[in-house]
């Protein structure tokens, strides 16, 4: 029998959650809440420099070394934007940083900081991991899925973390918040190096990526994402429980409908005509 010894990694660079560095964590979290609950226009918080520069550093050597993603989306909603949620997949010091923010004393500072209560982490990863955007890429204006049918829990909290040292403001890639009418963008978020943002996900939290990014061919938009749910959630915050992406146009912008994929439409005939049968 192998045993489990062997696959345990070395000691790794990682995040500081002992209950000392805790303390200090939640004390600003706290100092950070009223900000983060009354920002416009929907909870949220842009933080620099919140983890070891040279731990970042490394997570994004480890991406730029990836020989593929598992994902990648070419639609009228985003343009070449990959992705990865497969930790056995990732280098070390991605995997180590991900189970870190998925750990009980990270949830802790997620729920001082935006006043939500009993906040649960996704080990699936589920549309989360690492996300990466070559030169051209988009994400059109959104407002994420609310609810996660593997985990049946309402989805509450976005993270994002910016891996692009040196990253000009030229090359754009902004992160971009609308209000809740699509009327106007209120925030927008250059993805520099070491940038946190964490914002509450609800119907109205539109979002994304819209204009292309503009970078050399040799670089890339990188991020890690983590999404954080809730055993229920306010009404008011959604009409029904979604489990996919409402894309949203910007004024003077149009959005190609989104078409069913041919496998579901091939279901829905045969349905159709084993009813007629019946």
């Amino acid at each position: 029998m192998t045993s489990m010894q062997s696959y345990i990694e070395p000691s790794l660079e990682a995040l500081d959650l002992t209950e000392e560095k805790m303390d200090a964590i939640l004390a600003y979290a706290k100092s950070k809440n009223s900000e983060y609950v009354n920002n416009s226009p929907f909870p949220h918080i842009v933080i620099d420099n919140f983890f070891p520069d040279s731990l970042l550093q490394a997570i994004s050597k480890e991406i730029s070394e990836l020989k593929s993603h598992e994902n990648e989306k070419n639609f009228h909603g985003s343009m070449k934007k990959f992705s990865s949620r497969d930790l056995c997949s990732m280098g070390p010091m991605t995997r180590r940083i991900l189970t870190d923010l998925n750990s009980s004393q990270f949830c802790k500072f997620i729920e001082e900081l935006t006043s939500i209560s009993n906040i649960i982490p996704d080990p699936h990863f589920e549309g989360g991991g690492i996300h990466e955007t070559s030169s051209g890429g988009f994400l059109k204006i959104h407002a994420d899925f609310n609810y996660s049918k593997p985990l049946q829990l309402d989805r509450r909290v976005n993270l994002l973390i910016y891996l692009n040292e040196d990253w000009q403001e030229d090359w754009d890639g902004r992160l971009e918040l609308w209000d809740k009418e699509m009327k106007e963008k209120v925030v927008e978020v250059l993805p520099v190096f070491n940038r946190m943002v964490l914002f509450s996900t609800d119907d109205f939290s539109f979002h994304g990526q819209p204009e292309p990014t503009k970078c050399p061919d040799d670089h890339t938009r990188k991020s890690l994402a983590l999404y954080y749910y809730s055993n229920g959630r306010p009404e008011a915050e959604t009409s029904e429980k979604r489990t996919e992406t409402d894309y949203r146009a910007r004024p003077d912008e149009k959005l190609k409908k989104k078409t069913k994929p041919l496998r579901k439409m091939v279901k829905k005939v045969e349905r159709l005509f084993k009813k007629k049968k019946d």
